[in-house]
Formats: structure tokens, C-alpha cells, sequence
């Protein structure tokens, strides 16, 4: 790949969904950057209704794994997830301001080395038909109705850097100028 002049599209085409990782701990300095992606995230009207829970237990990232049917198991082998909760009744877009948070955050672990993976939990559904987004919820004990919870991002030590993606994946054909 050849050198980009822009690091933020450099990080774009490198960022890959990781899903096997060392069991090594992400470095303190790295999540803190990661972290603070997500403090720093837009959202409208800069109401920041988002609120970030760092999970690094073992036993909590093991029951998170089992929140929806599909699409989780890569939590129990991480080292630490973080869960993107937004107080639906101080925002009536939570979803996209939750949205924003969890793809910087993506962006800022390719920066600092570190693998992460999106996992949806809102509107899935655990094996035996269970709400994921309440079973996250009573995993992490919030009992407050009003947050509401897009998804969580999976972070650790990657096993392996996977090829990162290239500019001539960018399908132009559905970019129309009016």
C-alpha cells in the first residue's frame, strides 16, 4: 500500500474487526486514549448523553459473551470491553451519538495497536429469546431504564494484524454530486 498523505484515512483502511486476541492486557496509556476518543466523540447538540463502562472482569466479560444469540463470543477472550450506554430521555439520538463514540473509539485502538470489534446489542436477542440489551444491562448492573445501550467494543492484543483495506474498495459509483 502505498504512503497516504492523510492519517485519519490511513487509520480507516487499517482499522479491522480483530476477534482473536493474546490475553495480554491492553497497555493503561492506550485505553486511556481510546477512552478519551470516546468522551470526545460528537454528538448532538453536544448534549453528551453517552456514558462509558470499562469492563476488565473476567467473570462479567464471560456473561456479556452470552448476552445475544451470535456475534459476542469474541468477550470472553478479550481484555477489556468497553459498553456504550446513552440516557435515552436526554437525547432523542442517542443511537447515532453512541454510534459516533464506538467508531472513534475503533479508529483510536488502530492507532494505538491495539484489536478491537464492534458487537452489536441493541434489538438482538439472546439463545433463549432474551432482550441482549437487558441482559447487558443487568450484567453490569444498571437499573435505570432510560440508558439505553448500542453496543460494546471488544479490545486486546491482536494475535495477528490482518491486511488492512484498500483506497480502490471505495465504490465511487454511489457518491452522486448535485
Amino acid at each position: 500500500m502505498a504512503e497516504m498523505e492523510n492519517e485519519v484515512l490511513e487509520k480507516i483502511l487499517q482499522r479491522r474487526s480483530c476477534r482473536d486476541f493474546t490475553g495480554e492486557a491492553v497497555p493503561e496509556e492506550a485505553m486511556k486514549h481510546i477512552l478519551e476518543a470516546g468522551l470526545l466523540a460528537p454528538t448532538s447538540m453536544n448534549k453528551k448523553p453517552c456514558e462509558f463502562y470499562l469492563v476488565t472482569d473476567k467473570a462479567v466479560l464471560e456473561k456479556l459473551s452470552r448476552a445475544k444469540k451470535a456475534g459476542a463470543n469474541m468477550l470472553k477472550d478479550c481484555s477489556a470491553a468497553v459498553a456504550v450506554f446513552a440516557d435515552s430521555g436526554r437525547s432523542d439520538v442517542w443511537i447515532e451519538d453512541c454510534a459516533a463514540a464506538l467508531s472513534f473509539m475503533h479508529l483510536a485502538a488502530v492507532a494505538e495497536g491495539v484489536g478491537s470489534c464492534w458487537c452489536q446489542m441493541r434489538r438482538r436477542r439472546s439463545l433463549l429469546g432474551e432482550d441482549a440489551e437487558e441482559n447487558v444491562r443487568q450484567a453490569l448492573g444498571i437499573t435505570d431504564e432510560k440508558m439505553r445501550i448500542v453496543g460494546m467494543l471488544a479490545l486486546g492484543m491482536p494475535k495477528r494484524i490482518a491486511e488492512p483495506h484498500y483506497e480502490d474498495e471505495a465504490d465511487w459509483k454511489k457518491v452522486y454530486r448535485i
